[in-house]
């Protein structure tokens, strides 16, 4: 039998355990790298593998320093390869910070049970939407420009900040499938700006955890390289491969996750 025993006090999983985060580390941030949702692999393997006495913000935060890293090596490999608007990201960036500040500071007030059903409703429509739709994303062929691109981009990025301070998972396939529907884009493109806007979120997520403490350091450390080495793999995949790789990602992503949100909402009722 393996030794099952806490490393350390401030590392308080056992070497197996370690392992096997590390390992989920490194998958969710290849998912993560090429159409977001590394959360709904990295997120669950953390709730499992951490003791119950460890509470929800520490296991949100440290999932958050992982994704951090991975998600900044992804969004560099990506803007050294494709062409990002700066008129579009920056409204999208600037909304999804303060976006997920609010909501990771309401997060530690409102049920997740009470969020799930809805999310899980969004994502199957979300994915009848994209399947019935084969050539959605294919082409990038912007709808919008100045003003109204703009607003439609710091809209996007404050209603998924605040989805992504609130609960999390998909957050990336949620920025991904409203650029490209709402916008134009194709996927590739929208996963550049869905990295980067979920970078921004990921940074005020991790100030609110940080400012009271509730961050596993050392344990988010050694995961967060697993992340970044998954990370530099996905978005190297993604940008070689292009638009139709990303989309058939995409739609299996999305599967993982109505079937996790799904599980969540029977178990919350049972």
């Amino acid at each position: 039998m393996p030794d099952l025993a806490p490393i350390a006090d401030w590392l308080p999983v056992s070497w197996p355990v370690l392992l096997a985060l590390v390992v989920a580390a490194g998958f969710a941030g290849w998912i993560d790298a090429v159409v977001g949702g590394g959360g709904l692999i990295q997120l669950p393997a953390l709730v499992i593998g951490l003791p119950k006495d460890v509470p929800t913000p520490f296991v949100l935060g440290t999932n958050k320093l992982s994704s951090f890293a991975g998600t900044l090596t992804a969004s560099w490999v990506y803007v050294r390869k494709v062409t990002v608007r700066w008129a579009f990201l920056l409204p999208l960036v600037a909304g999804a910070f303060v976006g997920s500040a609010a909501g990771a500071s309401v997060s530690r007030y409102l049920p997740r049970a009470v969020l799930t059903p809805v999310v899980l409703v969004a994502v199957v429509l979300v994915g009848a939407y994209v399947y019935r739709r084969p050539t959605l994303g294919l082409q990038h062929a912007p709808r919008h420009d100045g003003l109204a691109a703009g607003l439609r981009s710091g809209g996007i990025g404050v209603v998924v900040g605040i989805y992504d301070g609130l609960l999390g998972p998909g957050t990336g396939s949620f920025f991904v499938i409203l650029i490209v529907a709402l916008l134009g884009y194709g996927f590739l493109e929208a996963s550049v700006n869905a990295k980067l806007a979920n970078l921004t979120t990921n940074v005020a997520a991790i100030a609110v955890y940080g400012i009271h403490g509730e961050l596993l350091w050392v344990l988010g450390g050694a995961m967060a390289l697993a992340n970044i080495t998954g990370g530099l793999v996905g978005a190297h995949m993604a940008v070689k491969h292009g638009n139709a790789f990303i989309r058939r990602v995409f739609l299996i992503v999305l599967g993982i996750l109505v079937v996790k949100l799904g599980w969540d909402t029977v178990a919350a009722l049972i």
